[in-house]
C-alpha cells in the first residue's frame, strides 16, 4: 500500500486524461481514444509509483476493474451476433416495416420512448433494448424523415427509464446495496424524480414530433418506396418477430441475461431459412455454408441501387449487422478505460476528490449536489457505470446517515445521476455501446431529455426537500450501532 497522493498530483492525472482524450477526439484523425486512455493509465501508474504504490497492487486493481466489465463485454459480443441473426432472419426488417406502417409521424418520438421504456422495464437492460428495439426504431425514424440523433435521444431516454426502474436491472440492485436501502423502497422512491422527468420528456417529445412532422411531412410515395425497398431486401413476416418476444419473455421470467441473449441469437437461426433467398443473395453463398460467418462477421441485407435516393442509402446502411467482430472496437475501448479506472480507484485519486467535495457540501441540497456531481465525474474519469454507483455510494453514505436522511435518498441520487449519465461520455462503457448500437455520435445527447434532465430534477428535490425522507430515531440508532460495530471489528483486525 502507498501513501495518500497529493491533490496537485491527482490533478495531473485527471488533466493528462482530459488533454489526451481531447487530442484523440478533436485533433487526431479518426478520433480513436484507445491509446489516449492507455497513456492516461500510464501517467496514473507513474504518479502512483512515485507515492509508493507497488505495480503488482496496481496491476491487480486493473485486472479487478476489467473483471467488473467482463459481463458488459460478453453482452456486447452476443448482441453483435444477435443483431446479425435478427437481420438475416428478417426480424429487424419486419420491425421496421410494421413500425412504418403503424406509427404516426406526429407521435413517433413519444411512441419510441414509451416502447423502449416498456422493453427495458421488462428486460432490465438498456443495452438489450437499444441493440434490438432501438436499431429498428432508428430505421423507422429514418424512413419517417426524423434525424437519427433525435430518434436515438428518444430511444436512450426510454431505455434508461426502464433500466433504472426495473428490479431486474443490475444497477437498480447495486445502488440500494451501496446505500443500505431496500430494493423496492428504492424503486418506489425513484418514481418521484424519474417519473416526473419522464412526463416532462414525453411532453417535449410530443411537441417536437408534432412540429417536426408538420414541417417535414414524409411523402407517401417515399414511404411506399421505403417499404418496398425493405420487402425487396428481406422477407417481412409477423412470424419473424418471435425472437425478440422470446428475449423479452425470458428476461421478464428472471432468466439470466447472457443465456437469454444467446437464446435470442440461435432462435433467430431457423428463421434464416425462412429468409434463405435474401441471405444467399447478400452473402453470395449457400445458407448452410454461411450461418457461422453471418453471426461472426455480420451481413448486409440490402443492395442499394446506384440511383437511389439519400433516404434509401441511409436505410440500406441500417439493414446490416456487423456481427460479433463488429463489437470488438467497442470492447477494446472498454478494456482500455478499465485500465485507467482501476488505477485511479485503487490509488485513492477519486477518494481525494471526494474529500474536497465533502468539505464544500453544505446542507441537504449541497450533499445531493455533491453526490450527483461525483457520479458524473466518476462516469467521465473511471469510464464505468458501476464505479459511478460504488465510489460515490461509499463516499457519501455516512454523510447521508449523519443528516438522518433515509438510505433510499442516497440510492435514488446514485441512480438519478450515475446510471442515467453514463452514456454521455464516448469512452465510458455505456457511451461507447449506445453510439455503436444506434450508429450515432454525441449529437443525440440534447435529445436524450430524460438523461440530462433527471439529475437536475433530483437536485431540485434535494434543495427543496421534496420527498427527501428522514430516518426514524430507531433507524438512526440502529445504523449508528452498526457503524460502531464495524469500526470495532476493523480495529480488532488491525491489532491482530
Amino acid at each position: 500500500m502507498g501513501r495518500k497522493i497529493p491533490v496537485w498530483q491527482c490533478l495531473i492525472v485527471i488533466l493528462a486524461m482530459v488533454l489526451l482524450l481531447m487530442w484523440s477526439i478533436l485533433v487526431d484523425d479518426g478520433g480513436e481514444p484507445h491509446i489516449a486512455l492507455i497513456l492516461a493509465a500510464s501517467v496514473a501508474a507513474i504518479i502512483g509509483a512515485i507515492n509508493g504504490w507497488k505495480w503488482p497492487y496496481m496491476e491487480q486493481a486493473i485486472l479487478a476493474s476489467i473483471n467488473r466489465s467482463m459481463q458488459a463485454c460478453l453482452i456486447l459480443a452476443i448482441v453483435g451476433c444477435m443483431i446479425a441473426s435478427w437481420m438475416a432472419a428478417g426480424t429487424i426488417p419486419s420491425m421496421m416495416y410494421y413500425g412504418i406502417k403503424v406509427i404516426s409521424p406526429k407521435i413517433f418520438l413519444v411512441t419510441a420512448c414509451i416502447l423502449c421504456s416498456i422493453v427495458s422495464l421488462a428486460t432490465g437492460s438498456s443495452w438489450s433494448t437499444a441493440g434490438s428495439m432501438g436499431v429498428a426504431l432508428i430505421g423507422v425514424g429514418t424512413a419517417l424523415g426524423f434525424p437519427a440523433a433525435m430518434t436515438a435521444g428518444a430511444v436512450v431516454s426510454g431505455a434508461y427509464f426502464g433500466d433504472k426502474m426495473s428490479p431486474l436491472s443490475d444497477t437498480t440492485n447495486l445502488a440500494p446495496a451501496m446505500a443500505g436501502a431496500n430494493l423496492f423502497d428504492h424503486i418506489k422512491h425513484m418514481i418521484y424524480t424519474t417519473g416526473t422527468t419522464l412526463v416532462i420528456a414525453l411532453v417535449a417529445y410530443a411537441i417536437m414530433g408534432f412540429f417536426y412532422a408538420s414541417n417535414n411531412a414524409p411523402d407517401l410515395s417515399t414511404l411506399d418506396e421505403i417499404t418496398a425497398f425493405i420487402q425487396s431486401s428481406s422477407k417481412v413476416s409477423v412470424i419473424a418477430l418471435i425472437p425478440p418476444i422470446f428475449v423479452i419473455a425470458a428476461v421478464a421470467l428472471k432468466l439470466p441475461a447472457l443465456p437469454s441473449l444467446i437464446g435470442g441469437v440461435f432462435i433467430g437461426v431457423p428463421f434464416m431459412f425462412w429468409n434463405k433467398a435474401a441471405i444467399e443473395a447478400a452473402q453470395g453463398l449457400e445458407l448452410k455454408n454461411c450461418i457461422f460467418t453471418t453471426l461472426n462477421n455480420g451481413i448486409e441485407m440490402a443492395v442499394v441501387p446506384e440511383d437511389a435516393s439519400l433516404i434509401i442509402e441511409k436505410l440500406g446502411a441500417l439493414l446490416s449487422g456487423s456481427g460479433m467482430q463488429g463489437m470488438f472496437w467497442t470492447i477494446s475501448i472498454i478494456l482500455c478505460a478499465m485500465c485507467f479506472g482501476g488505477i485511479v480507484d485503487a490509488t485513492g485519486v477519486m477518494g481525494t476528490f471526494a474529500g474536497i467535495l465533502l468539505k464544500v457540501a453544505k446542507g441537504r441540497g449541497g450533499l445531493v449536489l455533491a453526490t450527483e456531481f461525483s457520479c458524473i465525474v466518476v462516469n467521465a474519469i473511471c469510464c464505468d457505470q458501476y464505479l459511478a454507483l460504488v465510489l460515490p455510494g461509499r463516499m457519501f453514505k455516512e454523510s447521508f446517515e449523519d443528516m438522518k436522511l433515509a438510505p433510499k435518498n442516497l440510492s435514488r441520487c446514485l441512480e438519478d445521476s450515475g446510471t442515467i449519465t453514463s452514456n454521455f461520455f464516448p469512452w465510458n462503457t455505456c457511451g461507447a455501446t449506445m453510439r455503436k448500437f444506434l450508429g450515432v455520435d454525441s449529437s443525440y445527447i440534447p435529445f436524450a431529455i430524460l438523461n440530462w434532465l433527471n439529475p437536475l430534477v433530483s437536485i431540485f428535490f434535494g434543495f427543496t426537500g421534496i420527498t427527501m425522507e428522514k430516518m426514524t430515531d430507531e433507524e438512526y440508532a440502529r445504523i449508528m450501532e452498526a457503524r460502531e460495530a464495524e469500526k470495532a471489528a476493523a480495529l480488532k483486525a488491525l491489532e491482530a
